[in-house]
């Protein structure tokens, strides 16, 4: 591997545009602000375009005559990576070729909204990757990632944060929030932590001893 691909631990996340509904322009040029990579799935390309913005990256497996090669004159220099894989999604394949450029973090958009299917999907298929790279999915409404087994952060008090197993996991305990779980379980579909807030200033506390727990910090 050459030297220039390997990666500082402090590097910034790099950015992925999927193809859900957009975000406020506010939101992306935050993002895009710091990030070190740009990539685009697929045919979100053309409303990306639209709002010309420069990404370094075209990815997705380009089906019903999606002509990648017509953007690369909108956009010089643009590296298109066709992905025919149809046992993953287009953000998986983002993830991968992320994790394979020694990426360690990305911040990924428009990956919620328009269809419920990939929207579920997006937010579910971040703990395949829980040990590669820390994904953190952000809308205009909320910001969702992964929680390590023991989780500190300060937030402001009635701050909304929601609780998502995927599937089932157990030893859940929480400090600092308005309905506190005390070594609990917490399955998906049956007993979620849905809507909890935090109770006042401070550090939120939230350990768990097995499973994928999602935290999502929500601000409307």
């Amino acid at each position: 591997m050459s030297s220039h691909h390997i990666v500082r631990d402090d590097q910034e996340p790099a950015l992925i545009i999927a193809n859900g509904a957009s975000c406020s322009e506010e939101l992306m040029g935050q993002l895009l602000e710091w990030s070190p990579l740009v990539i685009v799935l697929d045919s979100a390309i053309e409303r990306v375009l639209e709002l010309d913005i420069k990404v370094d990256v075209l990815l997705g497996d380009f089906d019903r005559g999606f002509k990648p090669e017509y953007y690369l004159d909108k956009q010089y220099p643009l590296e298109i990576v066709y992905a025919p894989n149809q046992d993953k999604t287009d953000l998986e394949k983002a993830f991968d070729y992320l994790i394979e450029k020694g990426h360690k973090a990305v911040n990924v958009i428009w990956a919620t909204g328009k269809r419920a299917d990939h929207t579920i999907t997006n937010i579910t298929n971040i703990v395949a990757y829980r040990n590669q790279l820390k994904i953190v999915i952000i809308d205009d409404h909320s910001k969702v990632f992964l929680l390590p087994n023991k989780y500190d952060k300060w937030y402001t008090a009635n701050t909304t944060l929601s609780l998502i197993p995927i599937g089932k996991v157990s030893g859940i305990t929480t400090k600092n929030l308005f309905y506190p779980l005390n070594n609990e379980e917490l399955t998906i579909g049956y007993r979620t932590g849905s809507s909890n807030h935090v109770t006042e200033d401070g550090i939120v506390s939230i350990s768990h001893e097995k499973g994928d727990l999602l935290l999502m910090e929500c601000w409307d």
